[in-house]
């Protein structure tokens, strides 16, 4: 199809702007595009070692870039090193970070312990499925501090309520191991409590490109 142009210089200058438009809307959808390509991604994983074995996590910086910070930067400091999955449900999730539990003494307040502050709720589209890690919180949605929770399954009920910000890559069977940890009644009556401590003997940030 051509476009027959009068030598009209008005006409001209409209050609020439629509064009100029045009260009601009193109070079505009291209670099949203790259953009999209390029969502930011974390280049570190987390490396949760247990008393079960290894559990490998990745980050979702591109939706929970707080949280994913404020993990780290807790595990840099060695806050996880000692603690332990202190609540267990079969199917559902396997959940740690509190640093009481690294005190037998301290068994009854199991489940309370925290860094001494709470981080901003990064609520997002990301579903809890089997493998995903998510933060532990209170009624409060901005609560969360260190304790986080790895789905056994799917808990698409939690779905925009709590803050997903990573999910395994490598250890399944290990977070299987965990989450058929025999358990008993805890101090609520929840069948939750593991009959035998699963210890986090380190979470170590490592490059992703150091794991295989």
């Amino acid at each position: 199809m051509f476009v027959k142009i009068s030598g009209n210089p008005n006409e001209m200058k409209i050609l020439l702007l629509s064009c100029l438009a045009l260009l601009g809307a193109l070079v505009t959808a291209n670099t949203a595009a790259q953009a999209e390509d390029k969502q930011p991604m974390s280049n570190e994983v987390a490396v949760i070692k247990t008393s079960e074995g290894d559990m490998v996590i990745e980050f979702w910086t591109d939706v929970a870039p707080n949280t994913v910070e404020n993990f780290k930067k807790l595990a840099k400091q060695g806050f996880y090193n000692g603690t332990a999955f202190h609540r267990i449900i079969k199917g559902f999730m396997i959940q740690g970070g509190d640093p009481l539990t690294k005190d037998l003494k301290q068994e009854a307040r199991w489940g309370t312990g925290g860094p001494g502050y709470g981080i901003k709720a990064e609520f997002n589209p990301r579903p809890h499925q089997r493998g995903v890690i998510s933060m532990a919180r209170s009624n409060d949605p901005d609560s969360a501090g260190s304790q986080f929770f790895i789905c056994l399954g799917d808990a698409s009920f939690l779905n925009g309520k709590y803050t997903a910000f990573g999910k395994l890559i490598k250890g399944d069977d290990v977070l299987g191991k965990i989450g058929d940890t025999p358990v008993t009644s805890g101090g609520g009556g929840e069948k939750s409590k593991p009959t035998k401590r699963v210890e986090v003997k380190s979470v170590e940030i490592v490059p992703a490109d150091s794991v295989k």
